[in-house]
């Protein structure tokens, strides 16, 4: 009975759990994108993933692009939550082959964020995103 019923339930249970480490461990591409992070969420009914929207804008007045993304991690959503109203740029890694809305509701998976200093508006052209320092009214009026 070992042999016909234990032992092929096990040898099952081995290979969905190699598949499952396979699944989360490999990557099928990484990268980054930036823009304006519109939306975060916590959703799930028993699992909870952060959920959220990246808007990309290519050049000033055309539509935005939206990027789905997932965060697993809950000190990467607070950075990203910081970050809101700034221009940013997300790491991700894209991983195929996770059923279920468990992992979360898309294949891109933020596991960096950083934020960026000058918005690129096109070659060579670039607006800095930080306030310059002010300089005092008398040590501007000195020669």
């Amino acid at each position: 009975m070992f042999k016909r019923v234990v032992l092929p339930l096990l040898v099952l249970a081995l290979l969905l759990a190699a598949y499952f480490w396979a699944a989360l461990s490999w990557s099928y591409s990484t990268g980054d994108r930036a823009g304006w992070v519109q939306k975060l969420s916590n959703k799930g009914w028993i699992c909870k993933t952060w959920e959220g929207e990246l808007a990309l804008v290519s050049l000033p007045g055309t539509t935005p692009e939206k990027f789905l993304f997932t965060i697993w991690n809950d000190e990467v959503a607070q950075q990203v939550t910081r970050a809101m109203g700034k221009r940013v740029t997300l790491h991700y890694e894209e991983k195929v082959g996770l059923p279920g809305s468990c992992f979360g509701d898309t294949r891109y998976y933020v596991t960096a964020v950083t934020v960026s200093d000058e918005i690129p508006l096109a070659t060579g052209v670039i607006v800095p995103n930080a306030q310059a320092p002010a300089v005092p009214a008398s040590a501007a009026s000195r020669p």
